[in-house]
């Protein structure tokens, strides 16, 4: 799960870019970077970081142009280094090329091995440098078919932005696994971004989501962009768990709007509920609308009794356990003054490894609260995703290795309810299909 933005024909496209990726920071948090072409010469800066680390006023004048492409990174296949943080940039037969890639590929060993028995050298760990050299070893005379050629060899989840000197190519993976839409400018140009959000902070309109298996190809000085689909029919399945945790709640993805669909979670949890407390109070920030549905079905009062650091970041998606439990201390503190002596229904967004809900209900139980009832909007997590969570193995998973009354005793809550496969699908639409496979292990890319 990481962000990506791209802007096409617009004047100072790299600060656009940024103010993009700064609006989707909750996408990743390792690292961040901004390609820009210009005269048909490509610059790149990335490092380590938040965006508001990397960049500075100097970086723009160097990232001059009316195109440019940029990536928030969250690790999924790599390492925590600058090598892995995106866009991967190269000189080739054809010039420069700078891509940047939001999703995972399943079979990025076996086409790396392929790739490095043919002479490829690889700089970093990223299954999104195995496009570049795809790319690069093609023997078709046109980027487009190169293009085209490569994304035929790989499988995966994956949204893509490839920059050319003069052309910005948009890709999104058959299944649509991962989110990506169109919109445009003030001054007329495009954007393209994981969500909705970035088209808010920068004044842009909405125009259609990228359709899954699609390609847009975008020319410099063009007002019109081509659309090409690449693959045949297949059913498309969104990430439900871009709904439940992922996604920025003021965002549309897939035309259903993100605070509505976890409000309608929390309503779900609350009609099959019969506790009785003195307070619904959410884990901020993600639990917070699946709280409010809870709380306005119930008739329980909402109470935001766990305040949260908003200068640490989000726990799931750092990449070591050391750190997601010390950031977890730093980053909630339950208001005792509020709290003690009270029984409270929790909401939270999901349970993936239990040690976050663990120190939650070890901090609430400081705090003096009598009972705690925990209800997580989300099925029990019990197998990997593949396709761009980091979840790698069934070890982390609790609920791959424990039932529900396990896990109720490892967190020390009084009570534990999930939602159902059938009641999450039903919240988030029957109309079509989802990527549940952390759920369901219904592994459907192969």
């Amino acid at each position: 799960m990481c962000a990506i933005v791209g802007i096409i024909n617009s004047k100072d496209a790299a600060k656009t870019a940024y103010y993009g990726l700064f609006s989707m920071q909750h996408r990743g948090q390792e690292a961040s970077g901004i390609s820009a072409s210009n005269n048909h010469n490509i610059k790149t800066i990335k490092n380590r970081g938040l965006v508001t680390e990397v960049f500075n006023h100097d970086s723009f004048e160097v990232l001059k142009g009316e195109m440019a492409i940029g990536h928030n990174r969250y690790s999924t296949a790599g390492s925590d280094s600058v090598l892995d943080a995106q866009p991967v940039s190269a000189k080739y037969s054809l010039g420069q090329i700078s891509i940047v890639h939001n999703g995972n590929l399943i079979n990025k060993n076996e086409v790396r091995e392929r790739l490095v028995e043919d002479g490829a050298i690889f700089q970093s760990n990223m299954d999104t440098e195995n496009i570049l050299h795809l790319i690069a070893k093609s023997k078709k005379e046109h980027l487009q078919d190169r293009i085209v050629e490569a994304v035929r060899q790989i499988i995966g989840a994956y949204c893509l932005l490839i920059l050319s000197r003069s052309k910005m190519f948009v890709l999104r993976d058959p299944y649509g696994v991962r989110p990506l839409s169109l919109g445009r400018l003030k001054d007329g140009g495009y954007i393209v971004a994981s969500e909705t959000c970035a088209f808010d902070l920068v004044g842009a309109t909405f125009i259609r989501d990228v359709k899954p298996g699609e390609m847009l190809i975008f020319e410099e000085g063009k007002s019109e962009f081509k659309s090409i689909q690449l693959f045949g029919q297949v059913d498309p399945r969104i990430c439900a768990f871009e709904y439940i945790y992922f996604a920025r709640p003021d965002s549309v993805i897939d035309g259903k709007n993100v605070y509505d669909i976890r409000k309608k979670l929390g309503e779900t949890l609350a009609k099959k509920s019969n506790i009785k407390a003195d307070f619904v109070v959410p884990v901020p920030d993600s639990g917070v609308p699946a709280a409010l549905g809870y709380s306005q079905f119930s008739k329980i009062p909402f109470e935001m009794a766990i305040v949260r650091n908003h200068y640490v970041g989000r726990t799931f998606i750092e990449p070591t356990q050391e750190m997601r439990n010390l950031k977890v201390k730093l980053k909630l503190n339950p208001m005792s003054s509020v709290l003690n002596g009270k029984s409270v229904v929790v909401i939270d967004d999901s349970i993936v490894r239990g040690t976050t809900s663990k120190k939650i209900v070890e901090l609430l139980r400081h705090a003096g609260v009598k009972e705690i009832h925990m209800k997580i909007a989300a099925p029990e997590i019990k197998h990997p995703c593949r396709y761009g969570i980091d979840t790698p193995s069934y070890a982390e998973l609790i609920s791959a290795n424990m039932n529900v009354e396990e896990v109720r005793k490892f967190i020390g809550a009084d009570s534990l309810e999930f939602l159902s496969i059938d009641e999450l699908t039903s919240s988030l639409g029957n109309e079509r299909k989802y990527s549940l496979v952390s759920f369901d292990g219904d592994y459907f890319i192969k």
